[in-house]
């Protein structure tokens, strides 16, 4: 086996990887993240609030669609580990899917006001198109997102290189993030505002956001495609004949105990936060701004800008942590930080002083990047885990599981949400809402989340993936296959 090249007893040169390699692949989270979770964070503001569709049945969409995205993920994920191309496993889907993607995002918007008294088997037309465009376009956006995520485990084999490539990763998650934060105040312009009104043409301003974002989408995966290479392709990959079946794949898969305990922590995370997700947006508008639509969406920006910076704080400081006491205890302290942030939601969103609820969502945002960070750089360890026992290299297979699992929780968690708004008594057309409706969206959104977190601790102090441990399996890889 060929020796790397060492610099001052640093890590060897091939495990490192251009800080600029690292920026062009981080550009994808941009299309992930308008792509999948743009239309589920505005979702109940213009099918609910500005539509008038019962929160219950926006929920329910939101939820069959992520279930049904869970169900894509998978046959994408063996599609894109079985697919031999001269440019690769993954680069192929990231380069059309991206483009299409982009194209299509405006498609998912574009209803009328006048479906709303039109029914169809006792529920709105608005309805079945939700699920209708959604089927149109989930295969689409997984078809990026999977192989996406999966070249991401597959960029450096170093132990320390993987939480570094996932923070440039997910600091730029961040900043595109706010993408989806601005969405209702880019809807707040003049152009959108209805003449004598006062009212906005939320419909309108949502399909001229979502094509402008649909173009740079577009543009970003081309970028990717051209500047990011495929590392296990050559040596490990090509030299495999034989295609892995797309349910033995997912059943070995399933079988990796490091792989379950990690899926346990993820799903916990998100399910508890997807259900109080939206609940946070009616805290601030009808709480905080007083049910004063356009405050609460400035508000709603601001607090996305407060999420923003919290991740970008929290990243490089957890990767730090990470180096420093190992990647388990660096998601712990990222979980502390976010029962601070969700259960400190109860005093810190209040009319009285509003800015108070951007430290809130400051906090959320440091836990939720830090820990995404941590979970794909755990995952990477993990793959190798699993190609020491199993002599395959299944990343796509293990992105779509860990996906479908994900979005699974997230489909439930949106399903609640829109049972929680009911329950609580919520009526869309009211100004002012009821004090019981306030009160149980804020408690809601104070006590969920930090159930999830506590479990989502508990599971991944489990994962016996130390540090020591991961370079141990490397080197018996690279003894076994060679260096990649």
């Amino acid at each position: 086996m060929q020796e790397a090249n060492v610099v001052n007893g640093k890590k060897p040169l091939r495990d490192r990887l251009p800080i600029h390699t690292k920026i062009f692949y981080s550009l994808g989270t941009a299309v992930d993240m308008w792509g999948l979770w743009l239309y589920a964070s505005v979702a109940f503001a213009v099918f609910n609030m500005y539509l008038g569709v019962p929160p219950w049945l926006v929920g329910l969409a939101l939820t069959l669609i992520r279930v049904f995205d869970a169900i894509v993920d998978p046959l994408v994920g063996w599609l894109s580990d079985n697919l031999r191309s001269r440019f690769g496993r993954r680069r192929p889907f990231i380069l059309i899917a991206g483009i299409l993607s982009g194209l299509c995002l405006p498609i998912l918007f574009l209803v009328s006001p006048s479906w709303v008294a039109i029914k169809f088997l006792g529920v709105s037309v608005i309805f079945w198109y939700m699920l209708l465009s959604n089927m149109i376009y989930i295969p689409i956006i997984s078809a990026f997102t999977v192989p996406y995520y999966s070249l991401g485990a597959e960029m450096t084999p170093d132990y320390e290189e993987r939480t570094s490539v996932m923070s440039y990763r997910s600091m730029a998650q961040k900043i595109s993030e706010l993408g989806n934060f601005y969405a209702l105040r880019f809807t707040n312009l003049a152009w959108f505002l209805i003449p004598g009104t006062g009212q906005k043409n939320v419909l309108l301003g949502l399909q001229v956001y979502s094509s402008i974002l649909g173009v740079i989408m577009a543009i970003l995966a081309i970028i990717i495609f051209f500047r990011v290479k495929e590392r296990y392709y050559e040596k490990v990959v090509v030299k495999v004949t034989e295609k892995i079946s797309i349910l033995s794949g997912l059943g070995e898969t399933l079988k990796c105990k490091p792989f379950r305990q990690m899926i346990v922590m993820g799903g916990a995370f998100i399910m508890s936060t997807s259900m109080v997700g939206s609940l946070g947006y009616y805290a601030t508008v009808f709480y905080v701004a007083g049910g004063d639509k356009i405050v609460g969406d400035n508000w709603q920006f601001w607090m996305g800008v407060a999420f923003m910076v919290g991740g970008l704080i929290g990243v490089p400081l957890h990767a730090a942590l990470a180096h420093r006491i190992g990647k388990r205890e660096a998601a712990v302290v990222a979980c502390v930080i976010g029962i601070c942030g969700y259960g400190g939601s109860w005093f810190l969103y209040t009319p009285a002083i509003q800015w108070l609820q951007t430290i809130s969502s400051g906090l959320m945002g440091m836990c939720a990047a830090s820990l995404w960070m941590l979970h794909s750089s755990i995952g990477a360890d993990i793959i190798d885990y699993d190609e020491l026992n199993t002599h395959e290299r299944r990343e796509g297979s293990f992105t779509a599981c860990a996906s479908y699992i994900l979005k699974l929780g997230n489909s439930l968690g949106y399903y609640f949400s829109g049972l929680i708004l009911t329950w609580a008594g919520f009526t869309w057309k009211l100004k002012v809402q009821a004090p019981e409706a306030i009160f149980w969206i804020r408690a809601s959104l104070a006590s969920l989340p930090v159930v999830g977190l506590i479990i989502a601790i508990i599971f991944v102090l489990r994962v016996p993936l130390t540090k020591q441990k991961s370079e141990e399996i490397r080197r018996s890889l690279e003894v076994r296959r060679g260096t990649v």
